[in-house]
């Protein structure tokens, strides 16, 4: 365009120079752009270099009087190409702006002299108007395509989302503030057994349980007031409203959704599925649940019943066999009977052992063990139950020993419980150790916690055998061979005794060469009060 001016209008002034070369400036803001990305901002500063350049131009050549004024009306409508409403207000404010100067500059006479055109000043005129119509009329046919092309791409995400709600099981509703119904998709006909329009409106509410009613609206009324997604379970009838009519459990999740202009309130999305199935399959477990439950009741009621049962004859057994074994009244002139006397008294003994076992099991199983707590010397303990078991660990030709930490504290914890744990795991330890070796019991503190350990260089347990001890009634039959005699109650009363005092029962074993097994108990405040009963809740031994 330059040099066609050259050559029809010569040599041009400095002001006209200027203007030329305020048309470079475009070059500028592309170049801003491909570095920044930033269309936005790009926009805004190419819509108040346009308005400048007419505003310029039209000073030039007549001020308000010029016929470049109507390129004004261009800077707004070329801005919105850009689809930014804010960009938009700036190029109208960028043309009002240059308007004004305009306006102000020749009320004030700076009005430059107007530049000799090359052509009539009709020419001029007519030249300056209809390009800038036809600039207008080229800008409106863009922005119409620009919406065109913008409804064309909503409508076929609209197509896309509505052929996924159409084909997916789950049915999809949209819900207004009030929670009415103001879509379906497809779904419905299936979830409900009828037509999908029958749930707009209040027909989906209408079809809820009245019972669940209230959990329904609540549900979607916290969803669009907290606005966080929520989830709620309810029956919904199916098969219409004859006698075929049944109510199905139905899960509902909705998610809020912004305002759009068809909802007076910002709405709720949600998605609604049939849990019939998993309701039955909850409701089969929670049953077989309440069976095994009972079952086990029944069990745990039936061993103390029969432990109890056993234990008064048994006492009256041991105490006649002692009689008789001592022979208090006489001689019992065979010695034979004396022998048959003392294994009496003996497996009475044995006997007695695992029916009071199983007394104790079956009161931690069934959460009435209760243990009162009391400070006591754990070092004292330790040493009496070793002299307890000393003479059985001495009658087999093991070695028995106790090792105690310095400084131990006064343990606060029913110390009726923790001898009986001491016990039960020293006599394992003696009855798993072969003649010759040893026993060693120990207590320490470590980490907040009184450590009880017994450890012995017995025959040891198989590693497949250890998760299974603590079981009520396991043994490790691998590696004992049956061979040893027992219930396998021993160690499930320890860890059921152990886990009421908040503890734990540890174990680490090498088959052919030992055992160590850790009661781990938290220590407590002592406290100043002679005992202390503790509520203890129910131990699963199993």
């Amino acid at each position: 365009m330059f040099p066609i001016y050259l050559v029809v209008g010569g040599k041009p002034s400095l002001l006209s120079a200027l203007a030329f070369l305020w048309l470079l400036s475009p070059i500028a803001i592309a170049v801003y752009l491909s570095r920044t990305g930033r269309f936005a901002v790009a926009y805004r500063v190419s819509a108040v270099n346009f308005a400048g350049l007419v505003t310029y131009c039209a000073w030039l050549t007549g001020g308000l009087s010029s016929a470049l004024l109507p390129w004004l009306a261009a800077v707004p409508l070329e801005a919105g190409l850009s689809t930014d409403r804010r960009s938009v207000y700036w190029a109208t404010g960028a043309a009002g702006t240059g308007l004004a100067v305009l306006a102000v500059s020749g009320a004030a006479g700076l009005d430059p002299i107007p530049l000799t055109l090359p052509m009539s000043e009709s020419a001029f005129a007519f030249l300056g108007i209809a390009s800038a119509t036809a600039y207008v009329a080229g800008l409106v046919v863009a922005i119409q395509l620009v919406n065109k092309q913008s409804e064309h791409a909503i409508e076929a995400g609209e197509e896309r989302y509505r052929l996924l709600a159409e084909n997916v099981n789950d049915m999809i509703t949209l819900h207004d503030g009030r929670g009415r119904v103001v879509f379906a998709s497809r779904a419905a006909q299936q979830l409900l057994g009828g037509p999908a329009p029958a749930v707009l409106g209040d027909g989906l509410f209408e079809h809820v349980h009245v019972a669940d009613r209230p959990a329904f609206l609540s549900a979607l009324n916290r969803c669009r007031m907290d606005n966080e997604p929520m989830a709620v379970e309810f029956r919904l009838r199916r098969g219409g409203g004859g006698e075929s009519a049944y109510y199905a459990w139905v899960e509902m999740r909705c998610r809020p959704m912004p305002r759009t202009d068809g909802l007076e309130r910002s709405g709720v999305v949600a998605v609604t599925r049939d849990i019939t199935q998993h309701k039955e399959h909850e409701a089969i477990l929670l049953r077989a649940r309440g069976e095994a439950e009972g079952a086990s009741r029944a069990k745990t009621q039936f061993l103390a019943s029969m432990s109890h049962e056993l234990r008064t004859p048994l006492n009256a057994i041991i105490g006649f066999s002692e009689i008789l074994e001592r022979e208090l009244f006489g001689k019992l002139g065979e010695e034979r009977y004396r022998d048959y006397a003392r294994l009496i008294h003996e497996s009475g003994q044995h006997l007695l052992g695992v029916v009071n076992d199983i007394l104790d099991m079956s009161k931690i199983e069934a959460g009435k063990f209760t243990i009162v707590k009391e400070p006591f010397d754990v070092g004292a303990l330790v040493n009496s139950c070793c002299d307890v078991m000393r003479h059985t660990a001495e009658k087999k030709g093991l070695t028995l020993r106790a090792t105690l930490a310095d400084g131990l504290p006064e343990f606060a914890a029913d110390k009726r419980a923790c001898k009986q744990i001491l016990l039960n795991v020293i006599s394992n330890a003696i009855k798993f150790t072969e003649t010759g070796g040893w026993v060693k019991v120990s207590a320490s503190v470590e980490g907040g916690n009184m450590i009880l350990a017994v450890s012995d260089n017995g025959i040891g347990i198989a590693d497949k055998d250890l998760p299974r001890l603590g079981n009520p009634f396991v043994q490790a039959a691998s590696s004992y061979d049956r061979s040893y005699e027992g219930a396998g109650l021993g160690l499930s009363v320890v860890r059921g005794l152990a886990q009421l005092h908040g503890g734990s029962l540890e174990l680490a074993s090498t088959l052919g060469q030992g055992t160590v097994v850790r009661i781990v108990l938290p220590l407590e405040e002592r406290k100043s009060s002679v005992a202390a009963e503790t509520t203890v809740r129910s131990v699963a031994a199993a």
